[in-house]
């Protein structure tokens, strides 16, 4: 789960080759660990979450949802869940996790925290060099 800027909010992991869906419920659930959700949260998913379980477990939580419908081509980007991607790319970049072969879920979990860590730490530079920026601060990273 990310937030609207791609900072990874609440992970879960999971063996390869499972579907998503079933993660839904664990990983929405421990956001609420993190802070009162907010009162308009918008869940934005792809096709695969189209199923009833997915809209009962969301209507449970009281959670709005965007659903892409199977059938019809999306644009795209689209809507918002571009920046979700965006930082699943960032996440499988790193190449323990694109082939982890662990079977102690503990290792994985490990791998996947660390992986996050960079992420969230590659965004707060990246924020501050554009946020705190000074006069005579070079255009390039490479000082002269």
């Amino acid at each position: 789960m990310a937030d609207g800027r791609g900072i990874p909010r609440y992970l879960v992991s999971a063996g390869a080759n499972r579907h998503d869906a079933p993660l839904l419920g664990p990983t929405v659930e421990g956001l609420g660990t993190l802070g009162p959700l907010p009162v308009d949260m918008t869940a934005h998913l792809d096709r695969g979450y189209t199923g009833t379980p997915t809209r009962a477990l969301l209507d449970r939580l009281g959670l709005a949802a965007v659903i892409a419908r199977k059938g019809i081509p999306a644009p795209l980007q689209v809507g918002k869940r571009w920046v979700v991607e965006r930082t699943q790319s960032w996440m499988n970049g790193y190449g323990k996790l694109r082939r982890c072969t662990e079977k102690i879920a503990a290792v994985v979990d490990f791998y996947l925290f660390l992986a996050a860590a960079y992420v969230v730490t590659r965004r707060l530079i990246q924020e501050a060099r554009t946020r705190y920026r000074w006069p005579t601060q070079p255009t390039t990273r490479r000082l002269k």
